[in-house]
């Protein structure tokens, strides 16, 4: 019998626009394939040991959301996210949780919070937001598939050397405008601006990650194929309103 135990971290705290809607989505798509899945909750003073999870979730928060949880990171947690990002464990990071993992935040008005410093990049915020549907283009690496999503951040965030870009931005703002990217991959980090939530409308990155976490643990796995009938007219249907 296959299992995948995924970590929720701060689930009472970071979920913004439905993001756990990935948490439910994860869950449906192994249920499909008599796959079992086990989510645990990890929030302020709770003891995390990463070696226990195969994936893990981290969704979006306002900025003094995340201010919040820098005592908790600090107390333990950021060396145990630090080491299972290292120990390439799989992890999806939404908004918030993606500059969480980066090595600063630094406010319009110049206070900075430094976070866990798991991925290199930084993030500086603006008064003025980055919100709407927008979609990228995955690197061929990920399956090159055309994702679409919700962006409202005014963090604007900046890769360094150590990391890639999740994919290339064909319609919005992504990663800050600018550069034209969106999002960040590192070992098997899978970071994203997208809200809305991320994974139902866009079942071939689920799978993506999901498959990327069972085989690790079960290296013979096959992903059984899904009817996505729904889930690919719902990302069409989007991503065809974007290429107006």
């Amino acid at each position: 019998m296959y299992k995948l135990n995924i970590c929720h971290l701060y689930p009472d705290i970071l979920n913004l626009y439905g993001d756990r809607g990935n948490i439910i989505c994860m869950e449906k798509r192994m249920q499909w394939r008599g796959i079992e899945t086990e989510v645990t909750g990890v929030s302020v003073g709770d003891a995390l040991n990463y070696e226990d999870y195969d994936l893990f979730f981290i969704g979006g928060g306002q900025d003094f959301e995340q201010g919040v949880l820098l005592k908790d990171l600090a107390a333990g947690k950021a060396k145990q996210i630090t080491e299972a990002v290292e120990a390439e464990k799989v992890f999806l990071a939404i908004c918030g949780g993606y500059q969480m993992l980066g090595q600063y935040y630094k406010t319009w008005d110049g206070q900075q919070c430094d976070f866990i410093g798991a991925l290199d990049l930084y993030t500086v915020g603006e008064k003025d937001r980055m919100i709407g549907n927008y979609m990228f283009q995955c690197d061929e690496s990920d399956g090159g598939m055309v994702v679409v999503g919700f962006e409202n951040h005014s963090g604007k965030t900046w890769l360094g050397e150590k990391v890639r870009p999740m994919g290339k931005v064909l319609s919005g703002n992504g990663n800050n405008g600018k550069d034209g990217t969106e999002g960040a991959r590192y070992k098997n980090v899978f970071a994203s601006y997208s809200h809305g939530s991320l994974l139902p409308k866009n079942p071939r990155l689920a799978d993506q990650i999901l498959k990327t976490a069972l085989l690790r643990k079960y290296p013979d796995i096959v992903l059984e194929e899904l009817d996505d009938q729904f889930e690919n007219a719902a990302h069409d249907y989007m991503e065809h309103r974007l290429k107006k």
